[in-house]
């Protein structure tokens, strides 16, 4: 019962300094690393166990067959786990980006996100007039009135339907969304059927070219350009929210943009919504507003792709338990030697496991550079929360590739342990004899 108990034991404590060492900051790492080279080259110890582990590394060509096995494992961990965090960087980037401190997303009281707000059509004009809200150069006051109307296209690519968000925007929607430029073709008209495509939607569906036709709500709908955001709206097509309002048979507006007078104005614009009691909406800034859309969803990949990197990081301990293990048991004799001739239990625990963490380095540099070519920069698309596609692109960041190679650092360490324990509890007379 004792020994069950102690072993339990030992692996929760692997298991929590592992946890441990993988949230260290990289002052903390650089600290250790630091301690650690000046014990090896200071210390009578440790220039012993950099000499037990040249030896080793020496070795390894001969070995690499075997030893390819830790490498080529903790490559694929580290390669994994930084291609799911990077999905959910991504995605939260293009959200983050999206909105800005001075511009203001009006929705109904309550409401977590277009889909499921509702601004009738007598409260746009009261809300026109209320304090806070830039005017434009006509003087007239710069907000969009706004509907958002889920279509299905056909993929790019498998031709099957994909959710798509076709946004139906005011007049004032370019002023307010100072960063979309049309790119090819122009603007739609009011009052027409004619629709202006995401960059992002673009390259995600099919027949979205620039005069093309659409069949969406029963219309016929002419695509006359392609704009640019760099940010969510990328995903987007965008119509005159009049004409799309009377397709689709939609009496009142979903939400309200307002490009606002700066902080100040946005908080007037605040204070006077709340003080109205015929308008009952919420408002807050659209950088708010997209930080919260994103936050959720980048939890859910984040936490996906930690489990899943522990689930195979787990698989990579044991390939390298059993490497290693075999490694020391082929070494005995030289391990012996070493042993007889002075080599004290310290040192050899620490060369094998300097032989390990190299092999566990060599792994993630491996896979952290595997997942920056593959996927940094690579566009997909996900359901966004009014359940369209949102295009948006892979994020390798450095962060990402130092949490990748902590991670590799840890499996050599914990896959290195044991086998250099027992390495330094071989009996000197017995591997001699078995050798």
């Amino acid at each position: 019962m004792k020994p069950w108990i102690g072993n339990t034991l030992s692996v929760l404590a692997l298991v929590v300094g592992l946890v441990v060492w993988v949230m260290l900051p990289w002052y903390a790492v650089l600290a250790i690393a630091v301690a650690l080279g000046l014990w090896l080259f200071l210390t009578r110890s440790g220039r012993l166990s950099l000499a037990a582990a040249k030896i080793g590394i020496a070795s390894l060509p001969q070995r690499w067959g075997a030893s390819s096995v830790i490498v080529v494992g903790i490559a694929g961990v580290v390669g994994v786990l930084v291609a799911m965090l990077a999905m959910g960087e991504g995605f939260k980037a293009t959200l983050d980006k999206t909105g800005s401190e001075d511009t203001a997303i009006i929705l109904r009281g309550g409401s977590q996100a277009e889909t499921n707000s509702v601004i009738t059509r007598d409260q746009a004009p009261l809300i026109s007039s209320l304090p806070g809200i830039k005017k434009g150069a006509d003087g007239k006051p710069l907000i969009s009135a706004e509907l958002s109307q889920v279509v299905n296209l056909p993929s790019m690519s498998d031709g099957t339907d994909a959710n798509a968000q076709f946004r139906g925007v005011g007049p004032e929607a370019w002023a307010v969304r100072d960063n979309v430029k049309i790119v090819q073709g122009r603007k739609f008209g009011a009052g027409l059927r004619e629709i202006v495509v995401g960059k992002g939607a673009a390259s995600q569906f099919r027949g979205l070219e620039v005069g093309k036709s659409l069949r969406l709500g029963a219309q016929d709908w002419t695509v006359v350009g392609m704009f640019e955001s760099g940010d969510a709206h990328d995903s987007e097509l965008w119509g005159d929210a009049e004409t799309l309002s009377s397709t689709y048979n939609r009496r009142s507006y979903q939400s309200i943009t307002a490009k606002t007078e700066g902080k100040e104005g946005f908080k007037q614009l605040k204070a006077a919504v709340d003080g109205d009691p015929r308008l009952k909406l919420d408002v807050e800034t659209t950088a708010t507003y997209y930080a919260k859309q994103s936050g959720q969803l980048s939890k859910i990949i984040s936490v996906l792709g930690t489990v899943i990197g522990a689930i195979m990081a787990i698989g990579a301990v044991f390939g390298a338990l059993n490497t290693m293990y075999a490694a020391v048991a082929g070494r005995a004799r030289e391990i012996a030697t070493m042993r007889a001739i002075g080599f004290r239990g310290v040192p050899v625990v620490l060369a094998v496991m300097l032989e390990t963490m190299l092999l566990a380095l060599l792994g993630g540099i491996l896979g952290g550079l595997i997942a920056w070519l593959i996927f940094n920069g690579y566009s997909v698309s996900t359901l966004g929360s009014n359940f369209s596609q949102v295009v948006f692109q892979f994020k390798v960041s450095p962060e990402l590739l130092w949490t990748g190679l902590k991670w590799a650092l840890g499996i050599g360490l914990v896959g290195g342990l044991f086998p250099a324990l027992r390495a330094a509890r071989l009996p000197v007379t017995t591997a001699l004899r078995a050798a």
